[in-house]
């Protein structure tokens, strides 16, 4: 039985000469009662309607459907792609070309949603540049005006108003650096200098480093009980060494006041090794966990930029472990607290 929805040019063609053909032979065949007279008028006709309408199908539809497929490619054709146009093409039924202008629309709409997500994304990610930017810059020209209109001339207030110019100024320079430093590694300019070292040497450095911070709010950094064996990985010393630090202040700031931040080490198999750092602090809200390490993503703006920093700490962390390969996951809930981790290669012999 035919199948009208997936009929070709020559079966259509085929079918419509037998319709002309038949009544017209069937005439001839009333006028003249000869059986070679049908046939031969059957054959004359039917060949005639048979090469007429499928050049006419050929020639004007399917140049049409040529041309659609040249638009939905986007390219001038090559000598293997006219041979497509003009040998395969002309075989697909309509209902192919319809299923192949529908897939292209399809990509054609996964692209524009994809644009319009980059584009909300430009747009907030400009937004909290400027914030970003504006709050330094307007500090500084306000603690200037005010030395300038005056505020010299009392030592005591020039002195503090310039000490909080400065600060802003290390803000506005640290915001700078970081942007430059992510700037970089998303361009892939950022080479790796990879190496073998213990990462618990590492994490031991980083929570010395940064003691003085977590002893003010009484939170206590430690290494894991399990983990304290000699683990060595080979990666860029220096820029895990950033991640570290940045996950660890991170984890400080956010931490609650005489909690805990613990890292720990574990050989996943015999190529890889994991590294977490943890804290009990307030956690993070699962609708958050998926863009908490965007540019300037905050989850509670006032709060966060009252603890400071440039809001690209994260990111960078998450440019950097993807530079090596592999990629950052969170685990996180509200008031229980929340755990960085990522996956480093073991040692290389």
């Amino acid at each position: 039985m035919l199948n009208t929805k997936n009929i070709s040019p020559q079966q259509l063609a085929g079918f419509t000469s037998l319709f002309i053909s038949l009544p017209i032979a069937a005439g001839i065949f009333f006028l003249r009662t000869e059986w070679w007279v049908f046939v031969l008028a059957l054959a004359i006709v039917f060949t005639g309607s048979y090469l007429l309408i499928l050049y006419t199908l050929q020639r004007f539809i399917y140049r049409k459907i040529k041309l659609i497929y040249k638009f939905i490619y986007q390219t001038k054709a090559s000598k293997r792609e006219e041979f497509y146009y003009k040998s395969l093409l002309p075989q697909k039924s309509m209902d192919e070309v319809s299923s192949d202008v529908e897939k292209w629309a399809e990509q054609k709409k996964k692209e524009i949603e994809v644009l319009k997500a980059n584009e909300a994304y430009r747009k907030e990610f400009l937004q909290n540049l400027s914030h970003e930017l504006k709050t330094p810059i307007f500090a500084i020209q306000g603690y200037i005006d005010t030395l300038l209109e005056g505020a010299l001339e009392n030592p005591e207030v020039g002195t503090r108003f310039l000490n909080n110019a400065s600060k802003n100024i290390s803000r506005l320079v640290n915001l700078l650096s970081d942007l430059d430093e992510i700037t970089r590694l998303e361009s892939g300019e950022q080479v790796l200098y990879k190496e073998n070292f213990v990462v618990q040497d590492v994490i031991r450095e980083v929570f010395d480093s940064l003691s003085v911070l977590a002893n003010k709010r009484n939170i206590r950094l430690g290494i894991k009980k399990g983990c304290e064996l000699p683990i060595t990985v080979f990666a860029d010393k220096e820029k895990i060494r950033q991640v570290l630090i940045n996950l660890t202040d991170n984890a400080i700031k956010y931490g609650k006041t005489n909690g805990n931040v613990t890292a720990s080490a574990y050989i996943t198999d015999e190529k890889h090794v994991l590294v977490e750092i943890s804290d009990d602090g307030i956690g993070i809200a699962e609708e958050h966990l998926s863009r908490i390490s965007e540019r300037f993503y905050r989850t509670d703006a006032a709060r966060s930029r009252k603890e400071g920093g440039s809001g690209l700490g994260l990111a960078i962390c998450k440019h950097i472990i993807e530079a090596h390969g592999q990629s950052m996951h969170i685990r996180s809930k509200p008031d229980v607290g929340t755990t960085f981790g990522f996956i480093l290669n073991a040692r290389k012999d």
